[in-house]
């Protein structure tokens, strides 16, 4: 459980070499802004000295650099935001510090100088081991180049997972087990596999609204998600949570883990989120998402774009539908507090909810349907799930 005097960091690196048809994250083209991104590294940690003034006392859970691509950050600039977050928020002891990586021969080179930063474990968007499906994804990595990142990953980082998509237009369960099994083999602590997700504000979305894309049918993606669990499930992987599996308890997400468990995180960086508790109320923030204008927020003390004071219902909503998404669940008395009781104990007897140690969890029949099992729960009189 996440302790109340923690607060995990999220750095938002919002550049990347090449944009993929399917992302829908706040990103921009890395190309000749050296200028901006030095005056962003400066603004990201004043921002953090400026939050931390107003959070007060606090020790450090974690730190994830996410993106975007963050491999692109200069190490020398992700040694400065390590160490200032540590000076900000001391006593975190041994603490995770995540970073997300391309595996191109140009990032790659750089994994000794971020290790040498601080990062200890890194985060490998490695999407495919076809070629042409990396191809599909728009990706500027092929297999052979991922396979030499992830040797000069082993050399510098001993925790490493991998992000893989999957449900492709044209993918077969076959095809999908095959390329599964490989990527176990490769020896990753943690593997987290997502559905190919078509968002309309991105080239995928785009291509689906005048028919130009197919992705798979609903069958199809139900049964390649059954796959991905019992791929992994035999060759040893935890599914600890939805699209998160490790080797180990040891293998999880330590910084993951305190965002489903409801822990305060402070996001720097343009468009980061954050959930803060600030005088005496959880606080969603997102940062302004503009390069231009989080600098500009930045420098007049108002970085954030949303600033929401959460109720006590919305707070204990965000933080079912966050916990219900792991193995673990939520605590018995979160659901007693929103008076979900009856429609709890009816979905436990479908056969969706387990109860355990005086927690609640989705199980594995209600995992795969975790969207409608939540609506179930929220929704008056919807037990159907």
């Amino acid at each position: 459980m996440t302790e109340p005097d923690t607060v995990a960091l999220y750095v938002h690196w919002p550049y990347c070499a090449r944009i993929c048809p399917y992302c829908d994250f706040n990103v921009v083209r890395d190309r000749g802004r050296t200028e901006e991104q030095a005056a962003l590294a400066d603004a990201i940690v004043a921002d953090m000295e400026a939050q931390a003034a107003r959070l007060g006392p606090r020790r450090l859970a974690s730190i994830f650099f996410g993106g975007g691509t963050p491999s692109l950050m200069p190490p020398d600039q992700v040694a400065r935001v390590i160490a200032r977050a540590r000076a900000l928020f001391p006593g975190g002891g041994d603490i995770e510090i995540t970073l997300e990586a391309n595996p191109t021969d140009a990032e790659a080179a750089r994994f000794a100088a971020l290790a040498e930063a601080g990062v200890n474990r890194l985060s490998l968007g490695v999407q495919s081991l076809d070629d042409e499906a990396l191809k599909f994804l728009g990706r500027n990595h092929s297999a052979a180049e991922a396979m030499r990142a992830l040797e000069l990953a082993r050399a510098a980082f001993a925790r490493l997972s991998i992000d893989l998509i999957y449900a492709r237009p044209g993918q077969t369960v076959a095809h999908w087990t095959e390329e599964l099994n490989r990527a176990v083999d490769l020896g990753f602590e943690h593997i987290s596999p997502y559905q190919l997700t078509i968002e309309p504000t991105t080239a995928f979305g785009r291509a689906f609204a005048r028919g130009a894309l197919a992705p798979p049918d609903e069958d199809l993606a139900a049964d390649l998600y059954e796959t991905t669990q019992a791929v992994l499930e035999a060759r040893g992987f935890d599914a600890y949570e939805v699209s998160n599996h490790g080797r180990s308890e040891a293998a999880r997400s330590v910084h993951n883990l305190h965002v489903w468990r409801g822990g305060d995180y402070l996001g720097v960086g343009p468009g980061a989120h954050g959930r803060l508790t600030l005088e005496g109320a959880r606080t969603a923030t997102v940062a302004q998402r503009r390069v231009a204008d989080y600098l500009a927020g930045v420098a007049a003390g108002a970085p954030w774009e949303e600033d929401q004071r959460l109720s006590p219902q919305e707070a204990d909503e965000e933080r079912l539908l966050l916990g219900l998404r792991t193995t673990e669940g939520v605590p018995l008395d979160l659901i007693g507090r929103m008076g979900l009781g009856d429609r709890v104990g009816d979905l436990a007897q479908s056969g969706r909810l387990n109860f355990t140690d005086g927690r609640v969890a989705a199980s594995p029949d209600g995992r795969p349907i975790l969207d409608a099992l939540l609506r179930a729960l929220l929704t008056r009189g919807g037990a159907g799930a």
